[in-house]
């Protein structure tokens, strides 16, 4: 069964001062849908979260977000984007989940500090919230940030590298989470490196090399003949190319 997108690409190409990332991409993400986004270091991947989220614009095509607005996108970024050395406490960091409903200047009432604790609790922090965060293990963070997502209540879940340097057990529990939500007929886009975990949990996904390899049933577009297409196709991209050869007449 067929749902209608939430997100439709047109022949885009992202990338920065000129120089693309992503190239020549088309394709929907559908409602409800849980697809992960694979590929070499370096092929696209955190850019093409970027443009689904609109902080970066194509280049050329188009990414048209249907029956979505700013408020329906909840963003997980790659822990190494969060300064640990700020001196904030989880609770902050958790409670910034809730800007979208109550603005950046609004204080913090009861009921949104029971959120907080709910969200806490339900990826196992019960009880950190006044916990600095420069103090927590590389999982605690990665939960305090799932806590994050789940006060936001999207409809559509981007995930950049959700399961990177943290043990297994973190990992088992974040994966329950994100199953969750899928039965919630939430999106669920997440960049991933583990072909394995990918094949066990993610119906579906997009092999990317700069350009797409492959975009489908998660069995069929990670076959190692499109695995090796991927490394290939990466190492020989050069990185000063100004444009892609279609455009470039």
């Amino acid at each position: 069964m067929t749902h209608a997108p939430h997100f439709r690409l047109t022949d885009v190409t992202l990338g920065y001062e000129g120089h693309p990332a992503v190239h020549h991409l088309d394709g929907v993400f559908e409602a409800g849908s849980m697809t992960a986004v694979f590929g070499p270091n370096g092929s696209g991947k955190s850019t093409l979260l970027k443009g689904l989220m609109g902080t970066l614009k194509p280049l050329s095509g188009s990414i048209e977000r249907l029956d979505l607005d700013v408020r329906d996108i909840a963003y997980l970024p790659q822990a190494q984007e969060i300064d640990r050395s700020f001196p904030a406490s989880v609770h902050d960091l958790v409670s910034l989940g809730l800007i979208r409903r109550t603005g950046f200047f609004s204080a913090v009432g009861k009921g949104q500090r029971e959120e907080i604790a709910t969200a806490l609790a339900a990826v196992g922090l019960g009880g950190f919230q006044g916990r600095p965060i420069g103090s927590l293990s590389g999982g605690q963070l990665q939960r305090s940030l799932f806590a994050r997502v789940l006060l936001q209540d999207a409809k559509v879940i981007l995930l950049d590298e959700p399961f990177s340097a943290i043990d297994a057990r973190t990992v088992s529990d974040l994966l329950s989470l994100i199953h969750r939500w899928h039965a919630e007929r939430r999106t669920i886009i997440a960049v991933l490196h583990d072909a394995d975990l990918i094949r066990a949990h993610f119906p579906d996904s997009l092999v990317l090399a700069r350009e797409p390899v492959a975009w489908g049933i998660s069995e069929d577009a990670l076959m190692p003949a499109n695995l090796l297409k991927a490394r290939r196709m990466n190492q020989a991209w050069d990185e000063n190319a100004p444009w892609c050869e279609e455009n470039a007449a």
